[in-house]
């Protein structure tokens, strides 16, 4: 193996695929994962739609703005009586912004537990200069959500009808069809009226960027890093189970037909021949439109439709000169039985051929779950890195320029292809010494 540097290579990115296969399973379980890729866009409220990662800045000399999300800890809450009956508690937003893009949007979320009457509250925006605006006034209840950026009134009453993220950070000298952003540290004042002595309220305040996380969001504001995580042990358990399973299973029968030759084996070799026939991703696709299109349901029947594949013929071949061997007639001579002959003396032969073979087939499963994911055939349940492909292509990831989108499932299928093709080439030269001399 020290003679095949490419081993080595393989190992290690099969080591990291296995490692993040791992850090998913155990950081985020398969049940949360799941509700929060089914989960509706109100499950995502508080992160930006369509970000590219958040890396991406480090390769701009003027960085993208990135997402800014503050809550109770992040405030600075004080609270005096009014009257006997109102008490006004004032929070204060305050952070840096020192990016030159624009955010995307700006909300804020209310939690509020009120008595007889649910509190009033008073945003007033401060930006770095001094320039303050009062934004709204409203009565706030749980589940409430302002989007100051959306804010049509305040934009027509306050800023002549000017978009309202551009006013809330641009300089002064700078207009609205080229604006300079103003960098420094801005505030965000709430002031709440309660108008009753169990109101209680909390106030979340959102600063949605360009930039968010290590892999982006979609157009469902969906964290892309729970679809790559959770993608790499879905397409690993694929591909290995389909590989190791369909091959395993035809190299049995193969053995079981050579041995017991007559009829057995001339039926295996007329359903080998009528299998050949019949193509297999129609078979998928019809099997995924008219009854289900669950992950481990479509990997059984392509373990099903793979077991009597080309591959019966070629191992049949290699059984056939087995068979004849002078070791094999010194097994029947003792009187050992068909099934000892067959899995002690014949197989153990056959099998360093096998190993290879099965490696080399894992990516040609992982890429055919990924096919199916991406003609919309995959498991809807699953976060699969197929099912990332089919949302971007559906939404034009491409013409849009969310590269992301479409570069990061693509890399990681890339590399989990070139892995098991390099180590299953390099064991191939390894079992055939035939091999050795090309």
């Amino acid at each position: 193996m020290r003679n095949y540097p490419t081993i080595f290579a393989s190992f290690i990115i099969i080591g990291i695929l296995l490692g993040i296969a791992f850090y998913a399973m155990i950081s985020i379980p398969f049940s949360e994962a799941a509700l929060k890729w089914r989960g509706a866009e109100a499950m995502w409220e508080d992160t930006p739609r369509l970000a590219a990662p958040i890396w991406f800045n480090a390769f701009r000399s003027e960085k993208l703005s990135e997402t800014i999300n503050l809550t109770r800890a992040d405030a600075t809450i004080t609270e005096e009586a009014v009257s006997e009956t109102i008490r006004e508690e004032t929070w204060v937003f305050e952070y840096d912004f020192p990016f030159a893009s624009l955010p995307t949007e700006i909300k804020t979320f209310f939690t509020v537990s009120a008595g007889e009457k649910a509190p009033m509250v008073t945003l007033t925006w401060v930006k770095p200069d001094g320039t303050s605006y009062k934004l709204t006034t409203m009565t706030a209840a749980t589940g409430d959500r302002y989007s100051i950026s959306a804010d049509s009134k305040f934009s027509r009453e306050q800023l002549g009808g000017e978009d309202v993220s551009t006013a809330l950070y641009r300089t002064a000298d700078s207009t609205e069809e080229d604006p300079v952003v103003l960098t420094g540290t801005y505030q965000l004042i709430a002031s709440v009226y309660h108008f009753s002595p169990d109101s209680r309220i909390d106030i979340q305040f959102v600063n949605f960027g360009e930039v968010y996380g290590v892999a982006g969001t979609d157009h469902l504001r969906r964290d892309l890093t729970i679809g790559l995580l959770w993608g790499t042990p879905f397409a690993l358990m694929f591909g290995l189970l389909g590989a190791v399973g369909s091959t395993s299973i035809t190299f049995l029968i193969a053995a079981i037909g050579t041995w017991y030759g007559g009829f057995l084996d001339a039926a295996i070799q007329r359903i080998c021949e009528v299998r050949l026939q019949l193509p297999t991703l129609p078979i998928l696709i019809m099997l995924g439109t008219f009854y289900s299109r669950s992950i481990f349901l479509i990997l059984g029947v392509i373990i099903a439709l793979d077991i009597f594949s080309a591959g019966i013929k070629t191992y049949r071949a290699m059984f056939m000169q087995v068979k004849n061997l002078p070791y094999i007639e010194a097994a029947r001579a003792y009187g050992a039985s068909n099934m000892r002959i067959i899995v002690r003396y014949m197989i153990p032969k056959v099998a360093p051929v096998l190993i290879p073979n099965f490696v080399t087939l894992i990516p040609s499963f992982v890429f055919l779950e990924a096919s199916l994911a991406v003609l919309n055939l995959g498991d809807p349940t699953a976060p699969t890195w197929g099912k990332i492909l089919n949302d971007a292509y559906r939404n034009g990831a491409l013409y849009r320029g969310y590269y992301y989108w479409v570069l990061e499932p693509a890399i990681l299928l890339m590399f989990t292809g070139l892995a098991f093709s390099m180590l299953g080439f390099a064991l191939d030269r390894i079992f055939n010494p035939r091999l050795r001399r090309v």
